[in-house]
């Protein structure tokens, strides 16, 4: 009797010792599942904002050739003019990434990009031509590299947390050269525009 009494205990004692073992595996399930439905919500904001810098680049294609048109440093001029182009390989990366996702290419208004094109438009039609307007121009192009430094980071981000790596490359490339095009502006603006401007006369 106290044999059975025994081993009835012990069989008792090891179903209480699975039973948080279940709730573990519940538990773990249920954290997957969540995860699935956050990664969605992802994919959601992922797609909202390639829709804005879609809407952004394109935006600067109409607005690089006026800041070019107004800037009088040859330098400036010519970083302006690479910097086009490459806006012009940007749309046609972004489009990239569309197809790559399944999608048709759609742009949103990005209001952050039409408030900077704007203030940059104001600083150009108030300043006298030469280095304050070089140098404004300047200010204002480099506005626009930080924010879109700040997206195409984002985005990148995004895409590899969705595993969509080819995507994340593209963006990659796309990060490199607004990066390079910020720099290139500082070395512009520091070599001799910003000197220049200091020493103008209102």
């Amino acid at each position: 009797m106290k044999t059975a009494t025994k081993a009835t205990a012990k069989a008792a004692g090891q179903n209480e010792a699975n039973t948080p073992a279940k709730k573990s595996v519940k538990s773990k399930s249920m954290s997957k599942s969540s995860y699935g439905m956050d990664e969605s919500k992802l994919m959601k904001l992922f797609e909202d904002e390639l829709k804005d810098i879609y809407w952004a680049e394109k935006a600067l294609i109409k607005a690089l050739p006026k800041m070019s048109k107004k800037a009088t440093a040859d330098k400036l001029v010519v970083a302006l003019e690479n910097h086009l182009q490459e806006t012009v390989g940007h749309v046609q990366k972004l489009e990239q990434v569309f197809e790559i996702i399944g999608k048709k290419p759609q742009a949103k208004k990005c209001e952050a990009m039409a408030g900077l094109i704007k203030e940059s438009e104001e600083i150009m039609k108030n300043t006298d031509a030469g280095a304050m307007r070089d140098a404004g121009i300047i200010s204002a192009g480099q506005k626009v590299e930080h924010y879109e430094i700040a997206s195409y980071g984002t985005l990148r981000t995004f895409a590899s947390t969705l595993g969509l790596n080819e995507a994340a490359a593209l963006l990659e490339v796309i990060l490199e050269q607004e990066k390079a095009a910020d720099a290139k502006l500082s070395e512009v603006a520091m070599a001799t525009i910003n000197m220049k401007a200091a020493r103008e006369k209102e």
